[in-house]
């Protein structure tokens, strides 16, 4: 949905556009997004979907792990984000704790994620979440699955861990993939899994896979954008870093705390009469 010449495609983005997407072989781009002006930077550069992760939490409110970010954190950033721009598709993560209790609770979740501003909710997990997927979808909410390395599990999986690496374990994943897309989810990501099981399970499932560590076969790809633009110092295999920004906001602050200290800002162009 995007080229190195700049962004084509819809005005606005739906779910049909992704599915056409894959139809036509052509990846479209995710980022996160979490405030306003990141959001609009990224809308400007032509991103076709946005990302409001649970990775909030990590990256923005200092917690250790995405289990501690709250349903109320998401709505916040979820209306930050979704205020801020018009053409990409705006997908809110369901937060740790807000489904895994049952249907009545992914709903009435998703339901409050969606008056937020989210047009598409994410949730982790396989079959064991099948019945919260098609709870949403019947009440209206399309949902994006996620398989793989899922951070919300990440006590369970002993760390950060690349998933799907002996055939059994390879085999589930693509059980799982059509087990979410039979429940009616309309994309699904794809985080830390070998490149051949990516591409098997691309092949396998007719909605759009979108990979973080995923390999370059799948139909999209996301990245955390603190980590694509080197803000966070984070340098997983599977991160390219597009930009320096940890470095270029260090030597901005310190320019500024020198100019300040040696009164030459603010000069008198900066000064009122």
């Amino acid at each position: 949905m995007s080229t190195p010449s700049g962004p084509v495609g819809p005005a606005k983005v739906r779910i049909r556009h992704l599915h056409d997407a894959k139809d036509r072989g052509r990846p479209f781009s995710m980022l996160t997004a979490y405030d306003q002006f990141s959001a609009q930077a990224f809308e400007e550069a032509g991103i076709d979907v946005l990302l409001v992760g649970d990775s909030v939490g990590t990256t923005v409110l200092g917690h250790s792990s995405t289990t501690a970010t709250t349903h109320q954190d998401m709505l916040t950033f979820t209306g930050a984000v979704a205020r801020s721009v018009h053409r990409p598709l705006v997908v809110a993560d369901l937060a740790f704790g807000t489904y895994e209790t049952g249907p009545l609770d992914a709903v009435r979740h998703g339901v409050e994620l969606i008056r937020a501003g989210a047009e598409m909710v994410k949730l982790e997990g396989g079959h064991a979440v099948a019945p919260q997927i098609r709870a949403l979808v019947e009440a209206g909410i399309p949902v994006m699955g996620h398989l793989g390395f899922t951070p919300q599990s990440v006590n369970a999986l002993s760390g950060h861990r690349v998933q799907g690496r002996d055939a059994h374990a390879a085999d589930q994943l693509a059980e799982d993939a059509v087990a979410v897309q039979e429940a009616g989810a309309s994309a699904l990501v794809l985080e830390l899994v070998p490149a051949s099981v990516a591409a098997r399970i691309t092949e396998v499932v007719q909605i759009p896979t979108i990979g973080i560590g995923a390999g370059p076969a799948c139909d999209g790809q996301v990245l955390v954008w603190q980590d694509m633009a080197g803000l966070s110092g984070f340098h997983g295999k599977f991160v390219k870093t597009f930009a320096d920004l940890r470095r270029d906001l260090t030597r901005a602050a310190e320019q500024y705390r020198v100019e300040v200290g040696e009164r030459s800002y603010p000069g008198e162009e900066h000064s009122f009469e």
